[in-house]
């Protein structure tokens, strides 16, 4: 849920591109479900029939040459129109249905288009256990570096169970996997979803919304105008945020037996034309921006992941953020911590959760738990080390004979009228300045002076953790 958060990295790409554009042409006739291929039932996804149920047992005559037009004629129409553009494609190639077209295959491969892999069959893997499915990740390895002549170095499934992406990156073939829809950018995963690490794999995540796809689902596209429309207020809005320094990618994703339909294939043309007018545009096969990558940003682990932590370890180092309460840290530990929490902000809204739910009088702990400013722990040099830091750094360790009977003056006075020591975030703040919210302060009621203490001490925390965790 945290991603890059608000400060994408700026992806580097070649000739210093606004956007980067991938084209995709999903290559699935031929592995679709069939009851010749040994499935139970007939094809019913992305078709031209609205509503196509599955057939069990059955052959579906209009499903099958709904999905064999890509193969005899949507291919051919795509591969003249990619080709006379010189615009670089990769393909997601079911092995099955590659074995099935070796004329598609040599053509994918005189253009120099990528050939990843989209799996074994074009079924839906949902339900499949994860021994079955890694058998036929395999096998769909092996069939693809048989028909292609190598082994694909990417990978989409697509149809995927829960299995899916762990099992890929167990297969440690790959140099990139593509199924998710979750980022603008490349990212390396180094977890399986369940808190387990993983050997670090290159994602590059893919796209259902700038997807021919759209033009087989009811919610979707009915005509080419729509279609280019969408494409280009896409490519539009990444092509700005990428001039004004924040450069992302765009995928688009074709399939042969419907985008390769003459009155859809038009709209196609008209964006490539479109994007080919614009300067400062990288279009790259997938393994190319793999390849830039792994290059340009490659795996580096964050030197502390709150969320990788055991119980102990996790007290032992955040322990100390809420002054002298490390009660804080172990009731944050059995939260829900993720990679979301990693971050300093992430973990100080963990932490922040518990102090608020916290009984008064535990709230009340914390806030006496805080030394006073410039007071007898700081002179008989008895602070925490975030403390001493923190002081020092506002110049409270410094101060003239004057400034030091005042300081005792208000914290006595302040202490008395409301039972706690005077909180305040010193960072970035004179003595001067604090000296004035000081004098402003110490005139509040208790209720409001209680909920202003909570919050400094909120941002003390949020300030410790900035020095230690990424923003």
């Amino acid at each position: 849920m945290r991603g890059y958060g608000a400060n994408p990295p700026d992806p580097k790409w070649p000739g210093g591109a606004h956007v980067c554009i991938q084209f995709v042409v999903n290559y699935e006739e031929g592995g679709e479900n069939n009851v010749l291929h040994g499935d139970a039932a007939s094809e019913a996804f992305l078709s031209e029939i609205t509503g196509a149920q599955p057939w069990p047992g059955k052959r579906h005559w209009n499903m099958e040459s709904i999905y064999e037009y890509g193969a005899r004629a949507g291919f051919w129409r795509l591969h003249r129109m990619f080709t006379q553009a010189g615009v670089p494609v990769t393909v997601y190639g079911v092995a099955s249905a590659l074995a099935r077209s070796p004329d598609q295959v040599a053509a994918m491969a005189e253009a120099g288009w990528e050939i990843a892999s989209h799996g074994l069959r074009w079924i839906d893997y949902r339900d499949h256990d994860a021994e079955t499915e890694r058998a036929d990740l395999e096998e769909a390895i092996r069939l693809h570096a048989e028909v292609v002549g190598e082994r694909p170095t990417g990978l989409y499934l697509g149809r995927t169970s829960v299995n899916s992406v762990r099992l890929a990156c167990e297969e440690g073939g790959f140099a990139y996997i593509s199924d998710t829809y979750d980022d603008d950018l490349p990212y390396w995963l180094d977890h399986d979803g369940h808190g387990n690490a993983i050997k670090p794999q290159l994602v590059i995540p893919y796209t259902l919304d700038a997807n021919d796809m759209r033009f087989a689902i009811q919610a979707g596209f009915t005509e080419g105008d729509q279609f280019f429309t969408y494409l280009k207020d896409a490519f539009d809005t990444l092509y700005a945020e990428g001039k004004s320094g924040r450069a992302g990618m765009m995928n688009v994703g074709l399939h042969c037996r419907l985008i390769g339909r003459p009155g859809r294939a038009a709209a196609l043309k008209r964006f490539i034309d479109y994007v080919q007018g614009h300067e400062k545009v990288w279009i790259a096969r997938r393994i190319d921006i793999a390849d830039h990558w792994i290059e340009h940003h490659p795996y580096a682990p964050p030197a502390l992941r709150p969320s990788r932590m055991d119980r102990a370890a996790f007290v032992e180092r955040f322990g100390s953020i809420f002054e002298h309460s490390p009660w804080i840290a172990e009731r944050a530990f059995e939260l829900e911590l993720g990679p979301a929490h990693d971050s300093a902000g992430g973990l100080h809204n963990a932490l922040a959760r518990i102090f608020r739910s916290a009984s008064e009088d535990e709230r009340l702990g914390v806030l006496k738990a805080h030394p006073d400013l410039a007071g007898k722990l700081a002179a008989a040099k008895r602070l925490t080390a975030e403390s001493s830091a923190e002081q020092a750094s506002a110049g409270l360790d410094a101060l003239t004979d004057a400034e030091r009977t005042r300081f005792s003056e208000l914290n006595e006075a302040y202490t008395e009228k409301f039972g706690f020591p005077f909180i305040i975030a010193v960072k970035g703040l004179t003595k001067g300045d604090i000296l004035a919210a000081f004098e402003t302060r110490i005139d509040n009621d208790r209720a409001e002076e209680f909920a202003t203490a909570c919050r400094q001490v909120e941002r003390i925390a949020l300030l410790r953790l900035r020095d230690i965790l990424p923003a």
